[in-house]
C-alpha cells in the first residue's frame, strides 16, 4: 500500500491545480510550509464583511431544505405518494442553492478578489458547478418534462449526492481555517 511520501510525490506528478500550494496542499521549501487558508488580510476582509455572516445563515438553512427535501424524494421513491411536495421541495432546494453559490460568489470576491475559483477555495467552487449542474438538470427535466418522475427523482439523488460531498468539502475547509487559527497543523 502506497502511504506517506511516496503517494505524496505520484500526486504532486499528475497534480494540475493550477494554484498549488495556494489551493492548500504542501510543497517543501526548507522544510515542510503549509500555505494558511487565509492572509492576515483575507482574515480581516472576511471576519469584516456581512457575506460572511450571511453564509453562516443560509448554510444550515439549504442542510435543513436538503434533509427535508431528500426525506420527500425518498418517500416518493419508496411509497409512490407524494409527488409535488418532492417536487416542490426540490426546486426550493435548488433555489436555496442558487442564493447560497450567489452570495458565496460576492463574499469569496470581498474576501479573496475573485468571483470563483479563488487559490483557497478552488476544488470547492470546481465541484460546486457540478452540484449546480445537476440541479439546474432536475429543473430543465422537471419544466421541460424530460424522462418521467422517477427518472427526475433520481437525478434529484444525484444532485443531493453531490451536495452532500461538496458540503463536505466546505465543512473541512472551516475545520483546516479553525485549526490554523488555533496555530495547529490543519
Amino acid at each position: 500500500m502506497l502511504s506517506g511520501p511516496v503517494l505524496d510525490r505520484i500526486i504532486a506528478a499528475v497534480d494540475s491545480c493550477p494554484y498549488g500550494t495556494s489551493a492548500g496542499r504542501r510543497h517543501r521549501q526548507q522544510g515542510r510550509v503549509i500555505r494558511p487558508l487565509y492572509t492576515e488580510e483575507e482574515r480581516l476582509r472576511r471576519d469584516a464583511t456581512p457575506w460572511t455572516l450571511v453564509q453562516g445563515i443560509l448554510a444550515p438553512v439549504q442542510f435543513v431544505v436538503f434533509l427535508v427535501s431528500l426525506g420527500l424524494v425518498i418517500n416518493y421513491l419508496m411509497t409512490g405518494q407524494g409527488l409535488f411536495a418532492a417536487e416542490i421541495s426540490v426546486v426550493v432546494k435548488t433555489l436555496t442553492l442558487y442564493t447560497i453559490m450567489i452570495t458565496g460568489c460576492i463574499w469569496e470576491r470581498v474576501v479573496f478578489g475573485k468571483y470563483l475559483f479563488a487559490p483557497a477555495f478552488f476544488w470547492e467552487d470546481v465541484f460546486s458547478m457540478l452540484v449546480l449542474a445537476l440541479h439546474t438538470a432536475y429543473l430543465g427535466a422537471l419544466f421541460l418534462g424530460w424522462g418521467d418522475t422517477h427518472f427526475q427523482m433520481w437525478l434529484a439523488l444525484a444532485a443531493y449526492a453531490a451536495y452532500v460531498i461538496n458540503a463536505g468539502q466546505f465543512v473541512w475547509k472551516l475545520r483546516m481555517a479553525r485549526l490554523q487559527a488555533q496555530g495547529r497543523p490543519a
